[in-house]
């Protein structure tokens, strides 16, 4: 065996050994469960429900056995964001990047790797044997910094899945609002479909009998037309919404057969939320300004980084043991720093600082959109509410006490039936138009919610949708007239 190969595998031996203590340090400290336990907490305590991880068998299967429970009984809103928290692929997806960005920040806690040259050359008898170990001193002089760029860069992908899974809740309680409500509307236009159909039947008996003008008949005919056609809309609606609902919290196959919806919304509250300062709240918690934040600090370590070795882009230091048959071994230190002659490294510092103050004012520009956003939406919830209430306490009773007269008239005879029929309609014009103030208001005070803790992102497919749902309701109220 040669010297060379004598000499050279102790060295090899202990660089393995020291690559492998350095690997498995490592891999103790890489956790996809740690770098998602924060987002995981989020929620938990926004939402009230659970984001588990499903990358092992044990995991998926108990995730189906919770939506076969969920499933089982008529689906609330808390049950159907629990849904799509276990079946919407995006966020596991996002929980694998939280994974990632770990990784990258355990890769700045790792040591450069040292560099090993061996060279033989032979001249005449003469045999050298070059032996070098070289370290980037660069590298461990900018370790701190990337550190602190790791950990930011894992903060912010947080910041984003947090974000994705406030998305995900916001839109599946809406998509919930939408169908119940729609289903609800459904219910309603049937009930006006029998109302304008028992009209018709009897205003063409009347006519039959010579009591009733074919003016009066044809109108009881068009209103049967209008409730028709009221309730085929109100059909391809509820359909539409809760496709969309299904879409939502990522059921298919049998769980579409399974899924069972309650008949009617919640009560609209008595009292609307306590005006407590929701501006404050909202720059406070808001995720995209916690992103914001969480961005400038990453571009402040970079800063931090680009400015310690702006000027220099090469600097190691190298251990060199020389060997020869025909002379003594030579050992000695070796030191390669680039000259900066031409470049000083002024650009990279520059462009580091400005890109940090762009970050700065962009950060500024989202909290006085979020402060907007905010102030909108509790506007818009609050009148939702004081409209919604209005139906409620004035409206449908007003219209009750008005039928309940008309009876009593028509009982006495001072009226006739077709007087009876069209306050029957105003009633069922009434109904509806308290049913679509009552989905609106849960629409408003989902999206307030939500814009406390972050922007609502599909607030155009709601309001798209919400016009859906109002000109459906409003057929089913023309139909009534």
């Amino acid at each position: 065996m040669s010297p060379t190969m004598n000499t050279v595998r102790p060295i090899a031996r202990r660089l393995l050994a020291l690559a492998a203590a350095t690997t498995l340090s490592a891999c103790a400290s890489f956790s996809p469960e740690q770098a998602a336990a924060p987002v995981q907490q989020k929620s938990r305590d926004w939402l009230g429900a659970d984001l588990p991880m499903q990358r092992a068998d044990d995991q998926r299967a108990a995730a189906r056995r919770r939506t076969d429970a969920l499933l089982a009984a008529p689906l609330d809103a808390q049950g159907a964001v629990q849904l799509a928290l276990l079946n919407h692929r995006g966020l596991q997806a996002g929980l694998y990047g939280l994974g990632m960005a770990d990784a990258e920040r355990v890769q700045t806690l790792l040591w450069p790797n040292p560099v090993l040259n061996i060279g033989r050359l032979v001249q005449g008898d003469e045999r050298e044997i070059e032996r070098g170990l070289e370290f980037s001193l660069l590298s461990l002089l900018g370790r701190g910094a990337r550190q602190e760029a790791g950990v930011r860069g894992l903060e912010r992908e947080q910041a984003r899945v947090a974000q994705l899974l406030l998305d995900v809740a916001g839109q599946t309680r809406r998509r919930w609002i939408q169908a119940v409500a729609s289903q609800e509307q459904l219910l309603h236009a049937q009930t006006v479909l029998e109302s304008a159909s028992a009209g018709a039947e009897l205003a063409l008996r009347m006519r039959q009998a010579g009591n009733v003008s074919a003016l009066r008949l044809a109108r009881e005919r068009a209103v049967l037309a209008e409730a028709q056609l009221a309730v085929e809309q109100a059909q391809w609606q509820a359909v539409g919404d809760r496709e969309a609902l299904v879409r939502a919290i990522g059921l298919w196959g049998e769980d579409l057969a399974a899924l069972k919806l309650p008949e009617r919304l919640p009560d609209v509250p008595a009292d609307f939320r306590t005006a407590d300062d929701v501006e404050r709240q909202a720059v406070a918690q808001r995720l995209d300004i916690l992103a914001a934040k969480r961005e400038s600090e990453q571009l402040a370590a970079q800063l931090g980084l680009t400015r310690s070795t702006g000027r220099i882009n090469v600097l190691e230091l190298g251990l060199q043991r020389n060997s020869s048959n025909e002379a003594p071994t030579q050992r000695g230190v070796e030191l390669s720093v680039e000259l900066p002659l031409f470049d000083w490294g002024q650009a990279r510092v520059a462009g580091a600082r400005e890109a940090y103050g762009q970050s700065l004012e962009r950060t500024a520009q989202i909290a006085v959109d979020a402060r907007s956003d905010v102030r909108i939406a509790r506007a818009r919830a609050e009148a939702a509410w004081r409209i919604a209430r209005r139906h409620h306490d004035e409206v449908l009773p007003l219209a009750r006490q008005v039928s309940d007269e008309t009876l009593l008239r028509y009982n006495g005879m001072l009226v006739g039936v077709m007087e009876l029929l069209a306050d029957a309609r105003a009633q069922a014009r009434a109904v509806s138009a308290a049913l679509a103030a009552q989905r609106d208001f849960w629409l408003a005070e989902s999206t307030l919610s939500q814009s406390l803790l972050g922007p609502v992102r599909d607030g155009a497919v709601a309001a798209s949708a919400s016009s859906s749902s109002t000109a459906a309701a409003e057929a089913g109220g023309n139909a009534a007239h």
